[in-house]
């Protein structure tokens, strides 16, 4: 191949793309994996063998069709769905903000959203060459800042607002009433985004029937199958058909739809993991605020966040001894020296324990204090390390 027909080739994708970074999956081979949220359990080996009969029956040489709204229909009995509502399936929550940004995308429209947040809305907002604007929360407790976030709809009247509940990466559950403000100011569409409702003590569905700009989001793979991409928008039904037209035609295929079928059939298993995983958080919690020198914020998500005195000497440090957890500081510079750290099995969490004891020069110190439990309640570069 030539260069100069390389070069020709590579001066067709846009400039803002290729000054992007591509999201980056950290090598996780041999480590105590707790870096992207994931539910550390597998099925029990009785069902491992029953799912891998019943995808072994699945016609596979067929395009997906019924069977994937029969798992939407499914979803929606699983969560609650309002009446006069409908729901439409992504691969995975990132499918369903690309088809969000393109259904708003129009010369000056703007999309906003509280930083830190979930990165993908900035990204998928700019892919589709939509203004972002970041409003940041309370530098003291990651709440949502009200009359920032007031004002900022009022300069910029966004056509899109997206709200994390639980919030990633500070894990926290913003004040409900703070967020009715938000959707009764804003001019265009809410999305509640419920990725870790599993593990949170509240959750936004009444809005729905309440607020007919509202959309909630949820994912599958915090309920457990994070392998198995799907995402799912609930929204008024006039609202959801408008979006649906986006779906790529055959989004989930015929395995992941019966996958996820037979999760729903068997949610006591993934509701009694979410169970076990809000416990350890509340262990982890109490252990981690034994810790000289870190302080741990509270979270109702599978995960919490912790600033010490150095991340990236910390984040290093416990790499080093086979744990791998995530290094948000760069993420915002409300993140300054955070660590986010996945709730994983109790093995796991001991490791970890011990891994941060040892980079922090403390391994004196005990595993598992007794008591505490916890409340309840840049482009470019930047985003290379704030992913995921």
């Amino acid at each position: 191949m030539k260069t100069a027909d390389l070069n020709q080739a590579l001066s067709c994708i846009r400039d803002d793309v290729r000054a992007m970074h591509a999201y980056p999956v950290a090598a996780s081979a041999g480590m105590v994996k707790l870096d992207v949220m994931e539910n550390p359990f597998r099925l029990p080996t009785d069902l491992q063998a029953a799912l891998g009969a019943r995808l072994g029956a699945v016609a596979i040489n067929r395009y997906p069709a019924e069977r994937t709204q029969d798992l939407a229909r499914a979803l929606a009995a699983h969560a609650g769905m309002p009446a006069g509502c409908a729901i439409t399936l992504g691969n995975g929550s990132d499918e369903l903000i690309t088809m969000l940004s393109m259904a708003i995308s129009r010369p000056g429209v703007k999309v906003l959203s509280p930083l830190p947040s979930f990165v993908m809305y900035e990204l998928s907002s700019r892919y589709q060459n939509l203004e972002f604007v970041g409003v940041p929360l309370r530098a003291e407790d990651f709440e949502l800042d009200l009359p920032a976030m007031l004002a900022a709809i009022q300069t910029h009247q966004p056509a899109l607002v997206y709200l994390s509940y639980p919030n990633n990466p500070t894990g926290n559950l913003w004040d409900m009433a703070a967020i009715e403000q938000i959707i009764e100011a804003a001019p265009g569409l809410v999305v509640l985004d419920e990725a870790y409702q599993p593990f949170a003590a509240s959750d936004s569905m009444a809005l729905l029937s309440k607020y007919p700009q509202v959309l909630v989001m949820r994912t599958m793979s915090k309920f457990g199958l994070a392998g198995v991409r799907i995402g799912y928008l609930i929204g008024q039904a006039a609202l959801i058909a408008e979006i649906d037209k986006l779906r790529p035609p055959f989004n989930i295929g015929v395995l992941n739809a019966e996958a996820g079928l037979f999760a729903l059939e068997h949610a006591e298993v993934y509701a009694a993991q979410a169970s076990e995983l809000r416990a350890q958080r509340e262990r982890v919690f109490a252990a981690l605020q034994a810790l000289p020198g870190v302080q741990v914020f509270p979270s109702q998500g599978n995960m919490l966040l912790v600033r010490v005195a150095d991340a990236a000497q910390t984040f290093a440090g416990m790499k080093a001894r086979g744990v791998l957890i995530k290094n948000s500081s760069a993420a915002h510079p409300l993140l300054a020296n955070c660590l986010r750290i996945t709730i994983g099995t109790a093995e796991e969490n001991t490791a970890m324990l011990a891994a941060l004891k040892e980079a922090l020069g403390r391994p004196e110190l005990p595993c598992s204090p007794p008591g505490g439990r916890a409340p309840e309640g840049d482009l470019g570069g930047q985003f290379k390390e704030s992913l995921s």
